[in-house]
């Protein structure tokens, strides 16, 4: 067994501490509605790896650049 695992033993992740990740925008829909009950958060893979890849501001960036030189110089 890898030590990512959970036993059925383990405690439980506090809650708060549980992020789910999912590439489908009905998926992602459904688990947020449900993320104050469970004590989860949810969001896409892709923005998750960008804030590890790219750093927590991504998105500000990414936006400046594409109102700098047009959103055609992005894309290309």
């Amino acid at each position: 067994m890898s030590g990512a695992s959970q036993d059925a033993g383990s405690p439980a992740p506090e809650k708060g501490n549980l992020k789910i990740l999912t590439s489908c925008p009905s998926c992602l829909q459904g688990l947020s509605r449900y993320g104050d009950d469970a004590g989860t958060d949810a969001d896409y893979i892709v923005v998750e790896l960008a804030k590890h890849v790219l750093g927590r501001n991504w998105m500000a960036e990414y936006v400046a650049r594409a109102n700098r030189g047009g959103i055609e110089r992005v894309l290309v």
